[in-house]
């Protein structure tokens, strides 16, 4: 349902902003003149922090003022996602982005219209998550998970960062695929989720690898399978979701930036263009690529069209699994 006329929405902003070269060169001139705030909504620990803390901190030096991460967790991201909505449409208020951003509106009544309420800026990144299992679980594999938790049926609990989360959304597709059935206890954020999985009050957390793989090498969890198509080379012991017992199984975590919708366009182009220097820059990629993230470059259009696509297919998912907004 939110294809056509979220594309349409897209493609009119795009002729827009394509239409007022000069007023958009005028508005740009002096930016930045003060310091810029980059909202993460969610909770310090996760890969939303990670990645937005490595961007806030690089675009400080690339633009000459003061970036500073704000963390406004709460609502699976939706209490910081709705301060950028309402925020003045001026590129001084940044907001990251990722999967939750696509599936909250599947889940929840929003205060606020995912498309029309922003506009994109640039991709920063995707990458794989990894189910990781509490080190006093006894399954060793995917396929031992699976027999576990078909034995159990509703007793082995999964964290996931909260509801309409990549996490949550990702494991019920990899119920739904399984056969399983497992117990969804949604927290707010990757960090809270992976403590109590690391504690044992979870048993399972399908995680971004990015803010996970800390936890695996200093053997606090169980790396069962990543999310990807392919292993990566962060954790190349660990086989794919899919090789591993679910044919077909693959996700990944994707990270972005928008600002409140009416921002100058050239502002917008601004800010895209030294992120994609940030992007290529050697420092930058070792980190990411050091946490489980690959940067990619996009314009803010093709940003626009990727999160509309992302919309579309979780709104499969969510019909196949019978996944239910609250």
């Amino acid at each position: 349902m939110f294809k056509n006329k979220y594309l349409y929405i897209l493609l009119t902003t795009a002729a827009c902003i394509g239409s007022t070269p000069a007023t958009a060169q005028t508005a740009a001139q002096g930016y930045p003149a003060k310091t810029i705030r980059f909202v993460i909504p969610f909770p310090p620990g996760g890969s939303n922090d990670i990645v937005g803390r490595v961007t806030a901190t690089a675009l400080t030096e690339r633009l000459g003022r003061t970036v500073v991460a704000d963390n406004r967790a709460g609502g699976n991201s939706i209490i910081g996602t709705e301060l950028v909505a309402n925020s003045s449409p001026d590129g001084y208020t940044l907001l990251i982005i990722s999967t939750s951003f696509t599936t909250n509106p599947i889940i929840h009544k929003l205060p606020f219209d995912p498309v029309k309420a922003f506009d994109w800026v640039a991709m920063l990144g995707v990458g794989p998550n990894v189910l990781a299992v509490t080190q006093s679980l006894p399954a060793k594999n995917i396929k031992e998970l699976i027999a576990l938790a078909k034995a159990r049926p509703g007793q082995i609990v999964y964290a996931s960062t909260g509801v309409g989360s990549n996490a949550h959304f990702g494991t019920e597709l990899f119920k739904y695929m399984s056969g399983t059935n497992m117990i969804h206890v949604p927290y707010k954020g990757g960090g809270p989720a992976l403590i109590d999985t690391i504690s044992g009050q979870a048993q399972i957390c399908l995680s971004s690898l990015i803010q996970a793989v800390g936890h695996i090498r200093s053997n606090k969890l169980r790396a069962l399978g990543t999310s990807g198509a392919v292993r990566t080379a962060i954790l190349p012991d660990v086989p794919t979701i899919a090789e591993a017992g679910v044919p077909d199984y693959e996700t990944q975590n994707w990270w972005g930036v928008a600002v409140a919708r009416g921002t100058p366009p050239a502002i917008i182009q601004r800010l895209n263009t030294e992120i994609g220097v940030i992007l290529k820059n050697p420092e930058t990629i070792k980190r990411l690529r050091g946490e489980g993230a690959e940067p990619v470059v996009k314009s803010p259009d093709e940003l626009g069209k990727y999160v509309i696509g992302e919309m579309d297919k979780w709104i499969k998912l969510a019909k196949v699994a019978g996944i239910k907004g609250e």
